[in-house]
Formats: C-alpha cells, sequence, structure tokens
C-alpha cells in the first residue's frame, strides 16, 4: 500500500466541476460566526458535488481569506448565494420544491441513522448558530428535524462535523456511488 499524490487522484477542473451533476441537496448557514466552519462547509460541498450552499444573516460570504483557509478553493467550485434571512431562503426553497430539514435537537425530530431520504425528492439541510442553534421560527417552517445521535457529556456538535456527517450520510444514502 502507498499514499497516492495529487495528481493520481483523477479529480475534475472547477470548470468541469460546475457542468457536473450535483446531489440534489443545498446547505443552509444561518448567522454561523466561524469563518473556518463556513470554509469548511464549502469543502464538504465540494467533495460531494452538493448543489448550493445558502449563507444568511451574519454568515459571512466570500471572498476572504479566514474562510479560504480551510475551503481551499471550494468557493470557486461550489454555487452559493446570500440571503439576508434563513426565512428568504426557505421560501426561495419552497418554490423550487425542496423538503426542508432542520439540524436540529427538537421534539418529534428524526435520528439521522432512521432519516432515509426519497431519491426524488431535493433537500435542503439547515444548520443555525453555533451557539443558539437553528432559531425556533426557522424549525416551524422545516418539514423535519434531523438530529445526530449523542451520547456523551456535550450538548451538540461543531457545525463543520455535523454538515460532514448529514452530507455523507445523504449522499451514501441517494448516490449511485461508483466506488
Amino acid at each position: 500500500m502507498k499514499k497516492l499524490k495529487n495528481e493520481e487522484l483523477n479529480r475534475i477542473s472547477v470548470s468541469a466541476f460546475k457542468e457536473a451533476e450535483k446531489a440534489p441537496l443545498v446547505l443552509v448557514l444561518d448567522n454561523i460566526r466561524s469563518l473556518h466552519n463556513i470554509g469548511s462547509v464549502f469543502r464538504t460541498a465540494d467533495a460531494f458535488r452538493i448543489q448550493s450552499i445558502y449563507l444568511c444573516g451574519i454568515t459571512a460570504c466570500p471572498p476572504h481569506r479566514e474562510i479560504h483557509k480551510t475551503a481551499l478553493g471550494a468557493t470557486e467550485s461550489v454555487h452559493w448565494k446570500y440571503f439576508p434571512s434563513a426565512l428568504d431562503a426557505i421560501e426561495e426553497l419552497r418554490k423550487e420544491n425542496y423538503i426542508i430539514a432542520a439540524i436540529e435537537q427538537a421534539a418529534n425530530s428524526c435520528y439521522l441513522n432512521r432519516f432515509i431520504p426519497e431519491k426524488t425528492n431535493k433537500y435542503a439541510f439547515i444548520f443555525g448558530n453555533e451557539v443558539m442553534g437553528v432559531e425556533e421560527n426557522i424549525v416551524e417552517k422545516a418539514d423535519l428535524c434531523i438530529e445526530i445521535p449523542q451520547f456523551g457529556t456535550k450538548h451538540s456538535l461543531n457545525i463543520a462535523v455535523s454538515a460532514g456527517m448529514l452530507v455523507w450520510d445523504f449522499f451514501s444514502k441517494t448516490q449511485n456511488n461508483p466506488i
């Protein structure tokens, strides 16, 4: 066994990425404070060819040096759009027939391992502020809440970690993975 070099990974170019078919998933980042978290989500979105990222509220937008540190160029490949509020983003997503899922610990939430996305539907996952989570008025507008089961003493996971888990789970359950 040997570690592969970057040129052996057969990655596509940014222009090929933009033309390629995308996973029917939009990630909505609502009031995310950490520029490193934002950059990490861009990198995850690139890795799994996610449709788009919607940046809402105080969430910073590219180009930004601190976002670039963790995105490593993914802000150039992944489509993104800014909305003054997540409610505005939800309104647009509803018009495009997305199923809205708040990623939050809530009454009647669906544990991630029990969430079975339908391959014919489009989904939007809303991630909230690092301290406050997804706001109550956004949770009320969601079609469902997805919760990552946790068994330790802490009440939450880092937004970038949560996004990575949700995107991989969605990808593995919906895509015809060639691997």
